[in-house]
């Protein structure tokens, strides 16, 4: 499996993102997909989730009503939309992939994709 992130970048506080997920050499059904993300000096953090057709979603109180999770199993591309971007946002998100949902431990992760939010 190999997962592929794209989407990062610099903005400033409040403004917006929508970070990209492909897979490939996988069925991508068969997998819920998740973000996960690392700041600076901190462990790495769950952010969100979503099953495998994307009937169901799971996401971190921290950003609950700002991000939303979904996929397009057509184009194996599960996305991250971020909205109302805040400086504690920043660090590099992960995408991952697992056989269960939900689930905080992923069977594979992809590259990160480095997300600065600047005040």
């Amino acid at each position: 499996v190999q997962l592929q992130a794209s989407g990062g970048g610099s903005v400033q506080a409040g403004g917006s993102l929508r970070l990209s997920c492909t897979a490939s050499g996988v069925t991508f059904s068969n997998y819920a997909m998740g973000w996960f993300r690392q700041a600076l000096g901190k462990d790495r953090e769950f952010v969100s989730g979503i099953s495998f057709h994307g009937v169901y979603s799971d996401i971190e109180a921290s950003v609950k009503g700002r991000f939303t999770v979904s996929r397009d199993n057509a184009k194996k591309t599960v996305y991250l939309e971020m909205n109302s971007l805040k400086p504690e946002d920043t660090g590099v998100y992960y995408c991952a992939a697992g056989r269960t949902f939900p689930s905080r431990k992923p069977d594979y992760w992809g590259q990160g994709t480095l997300v600065t939010v600047s005040s």
